[in-house]
C-alpha cells in the first residue's frame, strides 16, 4: 500500500513562463559534455582527441578516481574542441554533430531476458553504455560506485521547482523503456527501489502501472518532489548508509540501452522563463547547445540562461550547453537595474517569504511573478531568524549546519545532518537568507570536507 507523506514547510514560487506543452524539434549544430556537471570529478581523463570521429556512445571520458563509469559522446561526429580553463581545468567536449546520429552498438534484450539477467551483467553493459552516470549517490551527490549494494534507489517523478518540467509528459510513449530501466535498477539493490508520486495531481499511467517499486506519494509545497526530501521521510540517510537516486528520465534511457542496445539519449527539454517569448518544449539529445532554443526567442538581451532552475541551476552563455542532468532552460532578467528604495516601497510586484519591509507578495500566494536575479544586498553576518527551519522539511537544524561547516567542525557536521543533504534540498534557504550568504556552496564545501576526510 502506498504511503502518503504530507510536507508543510516550504516554499513555492510562482514563476512567469512556464512552458507548454509544445514540442519543436532541434537540430544543433554542436553538442558538449561537460564534466563540471558531475560532483567528485577530480582526476577527469579524456580518451580522445580533437578532430577524433566518435558516434553515440563511444567513451570520450573517465574519472580516475572512478575509472569504471565511463561518460560517452551523446550524438555521432568530429571532436570539435576540448576546452579547458585555468590550470587547464577540464571544462567541455564539444562535438560537431552529424546530420543522422550513428551509434555503438551493444547487446539488447527482451523483457523477460532483462528478468533473467545477474546484477553483474547489468551493471557491466550500463558501464560500457554510457548511462551509469545517471545514477547519483548519496551522500555527497557523486555518480554511483558500482561495486556498493545501496541500500534503496529513490526516483522522483515530480519536479516542485519553479518553472519545472512535466516527467509525464517527457516520457509519453516511453512506457515500455522507463519500465525495462525500473527491472534493471530492481537488481542493483538488496533493498527497494523507491518511486515516488505527487499526491496533488493525477498520477500518469507511466508511474501509476510501474512494476517492482514501492510507490510513496508526497504531497506539500517546494522541496517536496526533491529526493533528498523524500528519502529522509522514507528512510533518513545515516552514517555509513548508501542510496541511489536518478531522474525518470535517466530511468528510460537505461531502459532504452537494454531493450534497443545503444546509447540515446534524445528526450525533451524544456525552455521556460519571464524573458522567453514562446516558451516550450525542444527534442533533442543530451548536451544540446541553447544557441537556436532562444534565437530570436527572447524578449529582451539584458537577461541570464540558466542550466536547469532558478533555484539550483547553473548560468550559462547564450551559446552554452545543457547540463548533464537537465531538463529544462531558464531565462530570467538579469538582476543589474536597481531601484532606489526598492527595498521598502510598498509593492506586490515583488515576491517575497518575509512579511515585512513593504513586499505584500503573501496577499496572492498564486500570483505569477517576473523575478530578475538581483540579490538586493551583499553579504554580511549570518543573522540568526529562524526563518530557514521554515522552509526545510526536516529534522535538521539548517543555520547551525551552515556555521558548522564554516567552522570546519566535522562533528558537528555529521551530528546536525550533513550526510543527509545536498545543495538543492537548501536552496530555498538561500533563496530567502537576509544574510546574502552561498548557502548551497557552503553545502558542497561541508560534503567534500567530510568525503575527503
Amino acid at each position: 500500500m502506498s504511503k502518503v507523506i504530507k510536507i508543510k514547510k516550504g516554499l513555492d514560487i510562482n514563476l512567469a513562463g512556464k512552458a507548454r506543452q509544445e514540442v519543436s524539434d532541434l537540430q544543433s549544430e554542436t553538442y558538449a559534455l561537460k564534466p563540471t556537471d558531475f560532483h567528485g570529478i577530480a582526476r577527469p581523463k579524456v580518451l580522445v582527441e580533437e578532430g577524433s570521429k566518435v558516434k553515440a556512445g563511444t567513451p570520450i571520458l573517465l574519472d580516475k578516481w572512478n575509472e569504471k563509469a565511463i561518460f560517452c559522446s551523446p550524438v555521432s561526429g568530429e571532436i570539435a574542441e576540448i576546452v579547458r580553463g585555468e590550470k587547464r581545468k577540464l571544462l567541455e567536449i564539444r562535438i560537431l554533430a552529424d546530420t543522422e546520429v550513428e551509434f555503438e552498438s551493444f547487446p539488447s534484450h527482451s523483457p523477460s531476458d532483462l528478468q533473467s539477467l545477474s546484477r553483474q551483467a547489468i551493471v557491466d553493459q550500463m558501464l560500457a553504455g554510457g548511462v551509469w552516470p545517471n545514477i547519483t549517490q548519496r551522500p555527497y551527490g557523486v555518480v554511483a560506485q558500482p561495486d556498493v549494494d545501496p541500500k534503496a534507489i529513490h526516483i522522483s517523478s515530480f519536479d516542485t521547482h519553479p518553472l519545472s518540467p512535466d516527467y509525464a509528459f517527457i516520457l509519453k510513449g516511453e512506457e515500455a523503456n522507463f519500465q525495462a530501466g525500473l527491472t534493471a535498477l530492481s537488481k542493483l539493490t538488496s533493498g527497494a527501489v523507491h518511486l515516488n508520486v505527487d499526491a496533488k495531481a493525477e498520477v500518469s499511467p507511466i508511474f501509476e502501472r510501474a512494476e517492482g517499486v514501492q510507490i510513496n506519494k508526497f504531497t506539500g509545497p517546494h522541496p517536496a518532489g526533491n529526493v533528498g526530501v523524500q528519502i529522509h521521510h522514507l528512510d533518513a540517510i545515516n552514517k555509513g548508509d548508501v542510496v541511489w537516486t536518478l531522474t525518470p528520465v535517466g530511468v528510460a534511457e537505461i531502459g532504452r540501452l537494454f531493450l534497443e542496445g545503444k546509447y540515446d539519449t534524445r528526450t525533451l527539454i524544456a525552455v521556460a522563463g519571464s524573458e522567453v517569448k514562446d516558451p516550450k518544449y525542444f527534442r533533442a539529445y543530451k548536451g544540446a547547445s541553447v544557441k537556436k532554443m532562444l534565437a530570436n526567442n527572447l524578449n529582451q538581451e539584458n537577461v541570464r540562461v540558466v542550466s536547469g532552475n532558478a533555484l539550483t541551476g547553473e548560468a550559462i552563455p547564450s551559446d552554452g550547453y545543457v547540463g548533464f542532468g537537465s531538463q529544462l532552460v531558464t531565462v530570467l532578467p538579469e538582476g543589474n537595474d536597481y531601484e532606489l528604495f526598492g527595498w521598502i516601497l510598498p509593492t506586490t510586484k515583488k515576491h517575497s517569504f518575509h512579511r515585512a519591509l513593504g513586499l505584500l507578495s503573501f496577499l496572492n500566494p498564486k500570483k505569477e511573478y517576473v523575478i530578475d536575479t538581483n540579490t538586493h544586498g551583499e553579504k554580511r553576518a549570518f543573522v540568526q531568524t529562524g526563518v530557514f527551519e521554515e522552509v526545510t522539511p526536516m529534522d535538521i537544524h539548517p543555520m547551525h549546519l551552515l556555521k558548522a561547516v564554516l567552522a570546519e567542525d566535522y562533528d558537528d557536521m555529521e551530528a546536525l545532518g550533513m550526510y543527509e543533504v545536498l545543495e538543492e534540498d537548501l536552496a530555498l534557504c538561500e533563496y530567502i537568507d537576509v544574510s546574502k550568504h552561498d548557502v548551497q556552496d557552503i553545502v558542497r564545501q561541508g560534503l567534500e570536507l567530510l568525503r575527503n576526510s
